[in-house]
């Protein structure tokens, strides 16, 4: 299908000018078909507003009515309320892993959070000289959160990818990405939960129209899936990190197969479900949260350094924000923008603020 895609002046102007991306990245991407697709830019510097610093490494963002609960990989929850910090402390049943990538990672509140100050969240573990993943409901009381059940245990955790993103559907069921725990065969492997998407009876038992049976994977052949959203007309999209570039932007089928790793980037095979949207060989975005609004998927980019729009319609790729560095989360309500950086994670270069809740109206 070919494509048209417009380059305002102002956008020309920003891709002349922005720095944030890698050296060897250029501003392009391709979609299923192998087609490149113009990456429109532009600064949005003076609509952009602080909400809070000083977070450390956090990873989710939830928010209700004008407070925020964001987990922070140390193993807290920053509670955030007129652009004041509360660090909530968690109590879990297990030791939390401290390993890269792993700690504390999704969470997202009950429907019902409001009378049972309830959240669901997904946390590394260690067990001896061996690492996984739970899923779990926590309890607030006053300013601690107690880890009350387990839903779901041992998923694989290796070295890297662990997954992490926990949305609520509509449907209501409970959705997880988990990763492949460094070791691909596990993507390919329906009996183990690693590489897959996960969905969950909210009590944690296995929804009886799930494609497996007795089985909570949803779709498999992931690498490393870190964001999940749903568009108006209640369909599923996923991000996920390629191996070296190749990151993808996927519309999710139940129980189909995405293809780690037999193929990846724009390779077809049949049976296999190709991306909507990869960076291609040559650039990496390393999206992780994402959100939807107005036919477009707003991803957060870590590699990339910047919080990037998928319009599904029309196929063009926007950057919206740069030159905050790492972008891990992003939640969008009522036409405002909101992202988390990611800076203090280990990897990046942070600022004497980093990290920080940003705001900016779309």
């Amino acid at each position: 299908m070919k494509k048209s895609f417009i380059l305002s002046g102002v956008a020309l102007a920003f891709l002349s000018s922005c720095s944030s991306m890698n050296d060897n990245q250029s501003n392009s991407t391709r979609n299923e078909n192998g087609h490149e697709s113009a990456v429109l830019q532009s600064s949005n510097e003076a609509r952009i507003e602080v909400i809070a610093s000083h977070l450390e490494a956090p990873w989710a963002i939830n928010k209700l009515k004008e407070t925020f609960y964001i987990t922070e990989r140390t193993g807290k929850i920053a509670k955030i309320k007129n652009g004041e910090v509360t660090r909530q402390n968690v109590l879990l049943t297990k030791t939390l892993s401290t390993a890269s990538e792993a700690g504390l990672l999704g969470l997202v509140l009950a429907p019902d959070f409001e009378q049972s100050n309830q959240a669901f969240a997904y946390y590394t573990y260690e067990k001896g000289r061996e690492q996984f993943n739970r899923i779990v409901l926590l309890q607030l009381v006053e300013d601690t959160w107690h880890e009350k059940v387990v839903l779901v245990d041992e998923i694989p955790s290796g070295t890297y990818h662990h997954g992490g993103r926990l949305k609520i559907g509509p449907d209501r069921k409970l959705y997880a990405t988990a990763g492949d725990a460094s070791n691909p065969d596990f993507a390919q492997d329906v009996d183990s939960l690693g590489g897959k998407i996960l969905r969950i009876n909210l009590d944690g038992t296995i929804p009886e129209d799930n494609p497996f049976p007795s089985s909570y994977v949803y779709s498999y052949g992931h690498r490393n899936p870190q964001g999940i959203g749903w568009a108006q007309d209640g369909s599923l999209y996923a991000s996920e990190h390629g191996q070296s570039a190749n990151d993808e932007i996927n519309k999710i089928y139940a129980g189909e197969n995405y293809g780690w790793p037999i193929i990846e980037g724009i390779e077809t095979q049949e049976g296999l479900i190709t991306p909507l949207f990869t960076s291609g060989e040559n650039i990496t975005w390393a999206p992780s949260g994402m959100d939807f609004y107005k036919d477009e998927l707003f991803v957060a980019a870590l590699r990339g350094e910047a919080l990037l729009a998928f319009h599904l319609k029309t196929e063009e790729v926007r950057e919206i924000v740069a030159d905050v560095g790492r972008i891990r989360d992003v939640w969008i309500e009522q036409g405002v923008l909101y992202w988390i950086t990611n800076n203090t994670d280990g990897r990046g270069t942070p600022s004497s603020k980093d990290d920080q809740l940003f705001q900016m109206k779309l």
